[in-house]
């Protein structure tokens, strides 16, 4: 199936501030407001302006819901109060006994729903440890109704062709669901590419500060009526407050995302030449397999880079503790910089042989590179490196 997304008159930086924010109409206000209202006055029964009950629309939700629509080139978005709600949504389509492919390195919360909440519900999940096309043909089948996949995937940050998986999925009756958390609507856009839907936990890149939880889907109307439907009736949907501040962080999103991009760049490119670790995964490396593919697909490479150290696990732990800058922490893509380990923080809901035979095993670690002057960035990465000496 083909959609082509709606021709945009702005540039990019330009719809992050001005897409569904147009003044308001009753004041004038420049910013969207804050609709903290639950329900809304209606003039007779089924008459009204546009809104009835907040779980069922609210003018600062829709005012997200356009925006993110215009980034990602889609006909429409619709907003949720958690990635994983977001997901949880685009899977509720699929019915017991249908199939769904998807590539083994992917979020553990991701694995966690397919495996623990939809697998018993008769939905079958098969995953293909390779990344090519070819791997994902080789999996689908006449019961195959969703291709879901994560380019740059999580943790090891694999390239995937969307193009050619799009191409794979049409072929066999299926949708292709791209989560581009990772990139984020600046870096890379899927429906362009030929995906049919985009999901987004824009706790992420999108939000960009840490301080709120939501998530999206984009796509189509045609397929994105069953899951408005599954939203307003589950009602798994974000609050005014957090509509708000999320479609705030959208407005830097252009600038924040150019100064992610050149720093986790920079750091790669440098950590490349410590011998305290083993491999660098970051595809804006030519050492990186997925680096040309990276290249014609994405605008830039993203703020997110992995790191296998020569001490395994216990070089891991004392790095980990040893960072000042990088925190600790779970989650990615706000202006500061965290650092995490994927087998026991992100991807510790996957046992721990299966995970391990992916490649997330105890020496992986990590980076959200934030927006911090990199040269401190570094100093912190060097002294905590030059610690597992000791």
């Amino acid at each position: 199936m083909s959609h082509d997304p709606p021709k945009e008159p702005h540039g990019f930086a330009t719809r992050a501030i001005h897409a569904g924010q147009d003044a308001d109409p009753t004041t004038g206000a420049t910013v969207v407001p804050i609709y903290a209202t639950s329900t809304f006055t209606q003039e007779a029964p089924g008459s009204h302006k546009g809104y009835e009950y907040s779980r069922s629309g609210n003018p600062t939700r829709a005012a997200l819901e356009t925006c993110l629509a215009s980034l990602e080139g889609a006909e429409r978005a619709l907003a949720f109060a958690s990635g994983l709600a977001a997901s949880t949504a685009v899977l509720s389509t699929l019915r017991p006994g249908d199939e769904l492919v998807a590539s083994a390195d992917l979020y553990g919360g991701t694995y966690r729903l397919l495996e623990r909440v939809f697998r018993p519900m008769g939905v079958v999940a098969r995953y293909t440890e390779a990344s090519d096309p070819a791997s994902f043909e080789a999996l689908t089948t006449p019961k195959t109704k969703l291709v879901w996949i994560e380019t740059p995937t999580n943790p090891l940050l694999q390239i995937l062709d969307v193009r050619e998986i799009a191409r794979v999925a049409h072929e066999a009756g299926a949708v292709l669901a791209v989560d581009n958390t990772f990139a984020s609507p600046y870096v890379q856009r899927p429906i362009g590419l030929g995906a049919d839907l985009v999901v987004h936990s824009t706790t992420k890149y999108i939000g960009g500060h840490s301080d709120v939880v939501g998530g999206a889907v984009m796509g189509p109307r045609s397929l994105l009526e069953p899951i408005q439907f599954y939203q307003n009736a589950a009602g798994g949907v974000p609050g005014p407050f957090d509509a708000w501040l999320t479609l705030r962080g959208l407005k830097t999103l252009a600038l924040r995302m150019e100064r992610h991009n050149a720093n986790a760049l920079e750091l790669a490119t440098w950590l490349e030449s410590r011998g305290e670790i083993e491999r660098v995964y970051y595809p804006g490396l030519a050492s990186h397999p997925g680096h040309a593919l990276a290249g014609r697909q994405m605008d830039g490479y993203g703020g997110m880079i992995s790191i296998r150290l020569r001490g395994g696990g216990p070089a891991a732990t004392r790095f980990l503790k040893a960072t000042r800058l990088f925190s600790l922490a779970e989650s990615l893509g706000g202006v500061e910089s965290l650092i995490s380990h994927p087998a026991t923080m992100t991807h510790a809901s996957i046992p721990v042989e299966v995970r391990a035979a992916r490649g997330v095993d105890d020496g992986l670690v990590r980076l959200s590179v934030g927006v911090e002057d990199v040269r401190d960035l570094r100093a912190d990465l060097a002294q905590a490196l030059e610690r597992l000496s000791e």
